[in-house]
C-alpha cells in the first residue's frame, strides 16, 4: 500500500488545528516500584499535557505550524500552561472557564517506565459546552484550507459533534483515547479520513454491531476488528498494539506493522508522537503507510527519552530513520 492519500490535500507550509485535552502533568519517575500505602522515592517533573497537547507539541519540532484549541481555568496553573505551550512555539487558544481549575494529571511510573497509576482531573473539559470553540473557529476557517483537524475523545461528545461539524471535508483525524471515552467517537466517524484506536477501544466501538460485551471479546481476530471499525464510517483507521505493532486498515487494505525495538525510558506520550508524526506525515503528502512509519519513528524517540516530546525530535531524523 504505497498510493498516496487523496483525500489529504497537500499544504504549502504544513498546517494543523488540534482540539481537546490541555492540562499539567506532573510525572513521578520511581526509583523503586511504586507500591499502595507508602510513599516511594521517585524524581518528580512538570509539563504540559493532553493527548491534543501532547499531538500540537510534538508536531513542532517536526516542522509543522500547530494550533491547540483547549480550556483552562482562571488560575496560576492555566497562566503557566498558556506560556509553556506558547514557549514550545504552539500557537494555544485556550479558553478560560471561571469557576473551574486548569486541568491536571499525575502519574507514577515504575523504573522500567512502565505505568503503574495515574489520576486525571479534566471537569474544565469534560463540562464544556458545545459552543466552547464557536469564537474560535473563525481562526481555524482563516487559515489554510488543507489545514488537517485533530479531535481526541477527552471532548464531551456534543463538542466533539461540533469540532467534526466544523472541519473540511477530508481533513479530520481522530483518537480514542480510553475505553471509556471512544463511544464519543462513534457519531463523528462518518467524517473522520483517520482514527486511531488501540485494541481494546476499537472492540469497545464494534462491540454492538457483533452484539456482545468487549471484555468478553479479547481474541477477536485483527482484520475482523479493523473491518467493524471501517463500518462505521473512517476511512483509515490504526489500531495501535503496543509491543506488538499496530495494524493499518485503508480502503481494502489491511497491513499489519512490526512495532520497532526501543529501551524504553518513559511511556508517557508515545502513542500521542505516533500520531502526530504520522500527520507530520500526511500533511505532507506522503502515502499513509509510509507516515505510519514515520510516526512510528516519532514514537519510538519518545520511549527512549522523559516527557511526551522527545529532544531531538525533527521530520529530518524520523522520516529518514522510516525509509
Amino acid at each position: 500500500m504505497s498510493r498516496q492519500n487523496p483525500s489529504f490535500s497537500a499544504a504549502a507550509a504544513p498546517v494543523v488545528y488540534c482540539f481537546g485535552a490541555v492540562h499539567m502533568d506532573t510525572i513521578a519517575h520511581a526509583r523503586e516500584l511504586v507500591r499502595p500505602d507508602t510513599s516511594t522515592p521517585a524524581r518528580l517533573t512538570s509539563t504540559p499535557g493532553g493527548v491534543a497537547s501532547n499531538v500540537a507539541r510534538a508536531l513542532v519540532p517536526l516542522g509543522v505550524q500547530s494550533h491547540l484549541f483547549g480550556a483552562c481555568g482562571e488560575d496560576a496553573t492555566g497562566h503557566s500552561l498558556a506560556d509553556a505551550l506558547w514557549r514550545s512555539g504552539v500557537q494555544a487558544h485556550l479558553i478560560k472557564r471561571p469557576g473551574h481549575a486548569t486541568g491536571r494529571y499525575i502519574a507514577f511510573h515504575d523504573p522500567d517506565g512502565t505505568l503503574a497509576a495515574a489520576c486525571v482531573d479534566d471537569e474544565v473539559l469534560e463540562t464544556a459546552p458545545a459552543d466552547l470553540f464557536d469564537d474560535l473557529f473563525q481562526t481555524a476557517a482563516a487559515g489554510q484550507h488543507s489545514a488537517l483537524w485533530f479531535a481526541d475523545a477527552n471532548m464531551p461528545a456534543a463538542l466533539l459533534a461540533r469540532v467534526a461539524e466544523m472541519a473540511p471535508q477530508g481533513s479530520l483525524v481522530l483518537d480514542g483515547v480510553s475505553r471509556a471515552k471512544v463511544r464519543r467517537l462513534r457519531p463523528v466517524l462518518q467524517q473522520a479520513e483517520l482514527v486511531f484506536l488501540n485494541r481494546s477501544e476499537a472492540t469497545v466501538l464494534v462491540e454492538d454491531a457483533l452484539n456482545a460485551r468487549s471484555d468478553r471479546l479479547p481474541d477477536i481476530p485483527l482484520r475482523d476488528l479493523a473491518d467493524g471499525v471501517m463500518e462505521l464510517g473512517p476511512r483509515s483507521v490504526v489500531i495501535t498494539l503496543g509491543g506488538g505493532g499496530l495494524f493499518l486498515a485503508q480502503d481494502e487494505h489491511r497491513t499489519r506493522v512490526s512495532a520497532l525495538k526501543a529501551d524504553v525510558v518513559d511511556t508517557t506520550g508515545a502513542g500521542d508522537a505516533l500520531i502526530a508524526g504520522t500527520i507530520a506525515g500526511i500533511a505532507r503528502t506522503l502515502p499513509l503507510d509510509m507516515a505510519v512509519r514515520a510516526g512510528q519513528q516519532a514514537a519510538r524517540l519518545t520511549l527512549e527519552h522523559t516527557g511526551s516530546v522527545a529532544p531531538g525530535l525533527s521530520w529530518e531524523v524520523i522520516s529518514s530513520q522510516a525509509e
